[in-house]
């Protein structure tokens, strides 16, 4: 990877950051207000609507991501007639989606008291029209995330990332202020919906001013672009089928088993939406480039790239779930209140632990889904998301809420087992050895935290009563954690790397 390659995948990385950024501000931002103005029962129940219409991003069929891959393949091998017939083919793909999405979402609504019979019977009609409003502009917007696609495909990702990162914040404002002035579900759907509506009027804008002369034409449908992307987007639409049973049905899970809890478990979710939410962010910019390595044939390099994302990815991991895990009652507490956080802490718990180690694999997957492998490796997702529900629903029966989240514990753990069993050896296009990827990625970073774990393992148990020992205490786990990191976590190329630009002359 040239220099100018790495510059693009550094901007297209920031541009991620900072629409996972909106995505944490909202993540992070919104609970507090909505907890403290919502009574509980109301809160479980938005959670519930956002969740059951989330259930229309799964109807992409990883289209928006073929999208992105194909133009950017196209592009490379200048070949534009091909890249127009699977936008347009993959335009047409998505519209009919979006309409079995409505129809979906109709069906949805009239069960909805079958359903979730333990919901309170005054929330039913309010959660009914809420739940048809926001599905429906999200089944709108199936067709405009292919605008999303051909700016992922041409590397421009800053413009999906400002639109959709500016839209997410602009809405949870809009719910806020909805709110505030005593506003019910339906008019806080009201304003998703119009935000929404709004961000696919900006992308289609921006793509007519900024995107390359794609020709949109019902004659560039066509059966040989459409098997492309069924043979590409088959493995993705099961991967997409698995993370549905793993994350896609665990509040409504929890809704039929302990509707009462709702509203507790999806404040923990949401700290995890947002863990998953960065992690995805960053490393989604493999998709394009690993594509192009894949094209010039650098199978090595690919093995290379994705062992150290993994470890870059282990590091964020555990730099940002261990405080979740160690400290979740303080950190429930400060954030949305001791009620929530005596009613949450170990549910988040037992999500953080779980999704560190599914999202452990990211970088791997992401380079799956770059060379397009990922039609070898359908097994393991469906074996995750599976297990995954088998456990949620059962545990879900007898423990309620906590045993919906030891479900995803478990799934999770099927899915890594599966990744280094079974898929890692089918992979062949992305060169490297297990035991490699087992050291760099997920062991260097370990390593490295350990003191910083161990400490705050210990602090609570030890009875300090001079300050300056226990700052000191800490002062030292950090010292040595620092050390790890440039001994450990570091291999010599970048210790090297990072000697030449210390001692570098300055002009």
């Amino acid at each position: 990877m040239n220099t100018k390659e790495k510059l693009i995948v550094l901007k297209n990385a920031a541009a991620n950051v900072v629409r996972g950024g909106a995505a944490a501000i909202v993540a992070i931002i919104l609970p507090p207000f909505l907890v403290r103005l919502m009574p509980v029962d109301s809160y479980g129940a938005w959670s519930l609507v956002l969740q059951m219409s989330a259930f229309v991003g799964y109807l992409d069929f990883g289209i928006q991501t073929a999208v992105g891959r194909f133009v950017a393949r196209a592009n490379e091998k200048r070949d534009p007639e091909h890249r127009d017939r699977i936008i347009s083919t993959s335009f047409a793909a998505l519209t009919v989606a979006g309409m079995v999405a409505i129809t979906v979402s109709v069906a949805m609504a009239v069960l909805l008291p079958y359903i979730f019979h333990r919901m309170p019977s005054f929330l039913v009609g309010d959660v009914r029209v809420a739940f048809l409003v926001i599905a429906s502009s999200l089944a709108i917007g199936l067709p405009a995330s292919v605008f999303n696609g051909i700016f992922i495909g041409i590397q421009r990702y800053e413009v999906p990332a400002a639109i959709i990162g500016g839209s997410r914040i602009i809405s949870a404002l809009m719910v806020i202020l909805v709110v505030k002035y005593g506003g019910d579900l339906t008019r806080m759907a009201t304003a998703v919906a119009a935000v929404n509506l709004a961000s696919y009027g900006l992308q289609y804008l921006f793509y007519r001013r900024m995107g390359p002369r794609v020709q949109f034409s019902s004659h560039l449908v066509s059966r040989r672009a459409g098997r492309e992307l069924f043979d590409y987007c088959l493995s993705l639409s099961i991967w997409s089928f698995a993370m549905l049973l793993v994350n896609g049905l665990d509040v409504a899970l929890v809704g039929y088993f302990d509707f009462e809890k709702v509203a507790y478990y999806a404040v923990a979710a949401t700290l995890i939406i947002f863990l998953a939410g960065l992690q995805n962010a960053l490393f989604n910019v493999m998709i394009p480039s690993t594509a192009v390595m894949q094209a010039q044939g650098d199978s090595i390099q690919l093995g290379k790239v994705m062992i150290t994302a993994t470890r870059y990815g282990s590091f964020i991991l555990l730099l940002m779930g261990m405080p979740l895990i160690l400290a979740a009652k303080g950190i429930l507490t400060m954030w949305v209140g001791p009620k929530y956080a005596l009613q949450g802490a170990r549910i988040l718990q037992v999500l953080t632990a779980a999704n560190m180690i599914r999202l452990s694999a990211v970088p791997y997957i992401m380079t799956l889904i770059g060379t397009g492998q990922q039609r070898l490796v359908t097994i393991t997702p469906l074996l995750e998301g599976v297990s995954n529900l088998i456990v949620s629903v059962t545990c879900g029966y007898f423990l309620g809420a906590i045993g919906v989240a030891i479900g995803t514990f478990v799934g999770a753990g099927v899915g890594v087992l599966g990744n280094f069993l079974y898929n890692m050896q089918r992979t062949v296009e992305i060169q490297f050895r297990i035991g490699d990827y087992l050291r760099d990625g997920l062991l260097r970073p370990l390593v490295c935290t350990l003191p910083l774990i161990a400490i705050a393992l210990a602090l609570p148990s030890l009875r300090m009563s001079v300050s300056a020992l226990r700052y000191a205490t800490i002062g030292a786990a950090v010292a040595t954690t620092l050390f790890l990191f440039w001994r450990c976590g570091l291999v010599e190329s970048e210790r090297e790397r990072l000697r030449m630009w210390h001692f570098a002359p300055e002009g």
